[in-house]
Order: structure tokens, then C-alpha cells, then sequence
């Protein structure tokens, strides 16, 4: 019995532990790093642009929705309540009284389409065509989104470590000016050489404070597109750039981004839609025919109770009614070539979008290639030139050089270095594009 108590609380605080632990886990993870699958999320939940496009789809959804709504009856109530004074006709016993009065009337209408050229079936195709281009033109938007995000997220990652390179930079020249200032103090020290490493310390310093400010502007430009305050935005999380990256031709990343763009797709919506508003706009040559009915009663002062008035008063009627189009100064026919232009602006427009898909597709792959060969130069570039500024570091150091051959030294590595994290990232941005064209931008 005390085995099976002691085997009990042993769960019991064996399941606390792992409550616990799971909640330290998720405290570090709000703590922690934002991901760029993190920042995705938040960009496509928050941010304001994004909401206001949505908003096109749902209006569009509820323009369909009415569309189909149009082929039911319609049905109107009215009620009315007049106070007379002076001759007037009395409603009831359509008799001329002069005296105060007051009257009223109730009604009820209904109005069935039964033809009208097809209209309505139109309209109904039309708006839904549209609001199938919009689904995917809304998609488009949230994949440029992404790309932004990327971007900026790219910015971000490149401004920190630039920060810390330029830091380093800074480290190396104080240590070097603290130890010329030393060795001037000394006599042992060619004063031109002391004012060079003032001079490119100096200038370390305001590349430091330039480096901050494009962190900060970066930092601005995700936070803005998180529509989140730039305060709580915490640290990102580093990425990897890929030592090697496989790019498709050209030419095949052209055709598959005319599969898979939403907005490409979205083109040809638009032309079925328009398609449909020529027909829409052809419905108003056909003759109109509908089935209306209605109901009416009146009542007037003095002639008895108003409700036995309204009961012995009812009016009921339905009839056909047939309008004819003849002549409207030709303002259908207009409306017809009008939707005829439109639809002819459509092709234009999408034989454009292709066009600059070709050219855009075509110089993403160009890019891709030449970002992954400079960066490869610049490794080398930067074992070279990390290997001539120790020598000119120890010559300067023995006294066997003076400050411009150290410097320049210095100043040649510091730059490829630069380069180099710059082009690292351009080329892992590169890789982001091809695949936002090829329809893998999957984060």
C-alpha cells in the first residue's frame, strides 16, 4: 500500500516537472529570437495594407452573392398618412370635400423578373469570375508581402553584422593608435604615422555611427511591415547563406512562374470577367418582361372604423409588364464597345505582365549566378588580403614600414570583408526571388 503512494507522488511530481519545464521552454521562446517564418506570420496577420486588400475579396464576394440574389422576387410595403385641409379629394369615396380630413393608404408590391436578356445570368458569371481573380490577385499580394519581409529581414541580418564588423574594425585601429601613442611618447614613433591612426580612427568611428543608423532604418522597415512598435521588436534570428545554390534556366523559370503566380493567373479572370460584362452590356438590347402584383387598401376620416375601412377597401391586382428598347440615344450600343475596349485592355495588360515577367525572370537568374561567383571571389579576395595586412602589420609594428602601407593593408581588407558579408546576403536575397518566381517561396 505505501509502494503504490510512493509510486503515485512520483507521477504526480514527475508531471509537474515536465509542466514546469514546458512553460520555462515557451517563457524562452517569447524571450528568444524572432524567426523569419515568425516575422511571415506576424506580417500577414497584422499588417494594414494586406487587411485593406483583403477587404477588395469580400467585397467582391458580396457583389456575387448579390448577383445571384438578383433572380429572386422583390417585395415592398408601403404605408402612408395624410392631414388635409381646404378642397380635397376624399381617397375613400373619391368625392370632393372642403373641410380638414386626414387619410391613408397601405400597400403591397411584388415584382418577378421573368426575362431581361439574360442579364442576370451574366452578371452572375461575371462577378464570379471577378471575385476568382480577386482570391488570387489577394494571394499575389501576400506573396509580395512575403518577399518584402524577406527583404527587409535581409537588411536587418546584413546592418547587424556590418555593425560587427565595423566594431571590429574600430577595435583593431584603437589598439593600434594606443600603442603608437605609446611609442610617441616615447620618441620611438614618426608623428605623421600617430596622426594616420588618429585620422582612420576618426573615420572608424563614423562608419560605426553610419552602420547604426542603416541597423536602425532596416529595423524601421520590418517593424512597419509587422505593424508592430519598432521597441518590441526583439533580436532576429540568424540565417545560414547556402554554399552552393542550384537556379533554373531562364527560360524554364519564366514558363513555371506563368503557372504558378496568382497574379498572372488572376489576369485570365479578368478577361473571362470582362468577357461576361459584353454580354452584360448586349442584355440591353432585349425587350425586359416581369410579373408584378400588388396589394392595396385606403381609409379616411369619417367614413367608419379605419380597420373595417382598410378590410372593405382592398385592392388587388397583377399584371405583365413588357419594356422595349427602341431608342436611348445609343447609349447600349456605346456601353457595348465600351466593355469591348475594356476586354481588349485586359489582353494588353496581361501580354504586358508577361512581358515583364520574361525580363524579370531572366535577370533574377542573371543575378543569382553573378552574386554566387562574387561571392566566391571574395573569399579568396579576403584570405589574400587577411594574409597582406598580418605582414604589413608586422613590418609596421618592427618599424619597418610607416602608416599609409599599414593602412591601405587595412583598409583593403576591411572593405572586402564589408563586401563580402553584403554580397553573402544579396545572394541569399537572390535565392529568395528565384524561388518567389518559381512558386517555392514556402516559409
Amino acid at each position: 500500500m505505501e509502494g503504490g503512494k510512493q509510486k503515485y507522488m512520483r507521477n504526480f511530481l514527475l508531471i509537474v516537472y515536465i509542466f514546469v519545464c514546458c512553460l520555462v521552454s515557451t517563457a524562452k521562446g517569447q524571450d528568444g529570437y524572432l524567426s523569419l517564418a515568425d516575422c511571415l506570420r506576424m506580417a500577414i496577420k497584422n499588417n494594414p495594407t494586406l487587411q485593406r486588400d483583403e477587404l477588395l475579396v469580400s467585397r467582391s464576394d458580396l457583389a456575387y452573392k448579390q448577383a445571384k440574389y438578383d433572380r429572386l422576387p422583390s417585395l415592398n410595403a408601403n404605408l402612408s398618412h395624410n392631414i388635409t385641409q381646404g378642397r380635397s379629394i376624399n381617397p375613400t369615396t373619391n368625392q370632393y370635400i372642403d373641410q380638414n380630413n386626414s387619410s391613408g393608404s397601405q400597400s403591397l408590391n411584388l415584382s418577378v423578373p421573368i426575362f431581361n436578356g439574360f442579364y442576370i445570368i451574366h452578371n452572375i458569371r461575371m462577378k464570379s469570375n471577378a471575385l476568382e481573380a480577386g482570391k488570387l490577385e489577394y494571394q499575389g499580394q501576400i506573396n509580395e508581402l512575403k518577399l518584402n519581409v524577406i527583404e527587409a529581414y535581409v537588411k536587418v541580418l546584413t546592418a547587424q553584422d556590418m555593425l560587427k564588423q565595423v566594431e571590429g574594425q574600430l577595435g583593431v585601429t584603437k589598439e593600434q593608435l594606443h600603442r603608437t601613442e605609446v611609442l610617441h611618447r616615447e620618441g620611438a614613433a614618426n608623428p605623421g604615422d600617430l596622426f594616420d591612426i588618429k585620422g582612420q580612427f576618426s573615420a572608424d568611428l563614423n562608419t560605426v555611427e553610419l552602420t547604426k543608423q542603416s541597423l536602425n532604418n532596416a529595423r524601421v522597415e520590418l517593424a512597419g511591415l509587422l505593424n508592430a512598435e519598432l521597441d518590441s521588436l526583439p533580436e532576429l534570428e540568424p540565417m545560414d547563406v547556402p554554399s552552393e545554390v542550384q537556379a533554373m534556366r531562364a527560360a524554364d523559370l519564366f514558363q513555371q512562374s506563368l503557372q504558378v503566380l496568382p497574379q498572372f493567373k488572376a489576369m485570365d479572370w479578368r478577361i473571362k470577367e470582362l468577357e461576361e460584362g459584353i454580354q452584360v452590356a448586349k442584355s440591353n438590347y432585349w425587350p425586359s418582361l416581369s410579373l408584378n402584383g400588388g396589394l392595396s387598401s385606403n381609409y379616411s376620416r369619417g367614413e367608419g372604423a379605419v380597420f373595417t375601412q382598410i378590410k372593405n377597401n382592398i385592392y388587388k391586382g397583377v399584371g405583365l409588364s413588357l419594356s422595349i428598347p427602341i431608342f436611348n440615344q445609343f447609349k447600349n450600343r456605346t456601353q457595348v464597345r465600351l466593355a469591348q475596349v475594356n476586354l481588349d485592355e485586359a489582353y494588353f495588360n496581361r501580354e504586358i505582365l508577361r512581358n515583364e515577367l520574361r525580363m524579370q525572370t531572366a535577370r533574377a537568374v542573371f543575378d543569382l549566378h553573378l552574386t554566387q561567383r562574387n561571392v566566391h571571389n571574395l573569399r579568396e579576395q579576403e584570405l589574400s588580403y587577411a594574409e597582406s595586412f598580418r605582414i604589413a602589420t608586422v613590418h609596421f609594428e618592427a618599424g619597418n614600414s610607416n602608416s599609409v602601407i599599414y593602412l591601405t593593408a587595412k583598409n583593403k581588407l576591411d572593405n572586402t570583408r564589408s563586401q563580402l558579408i553584403i554580397r553573402q546576403y544579396e545572394w541569399l536575397m537572390q535565392k529568395y526571388v528565384n524561388d518567389y518566381y518559381a512558386g517555392s517561396l514556402d516559409l
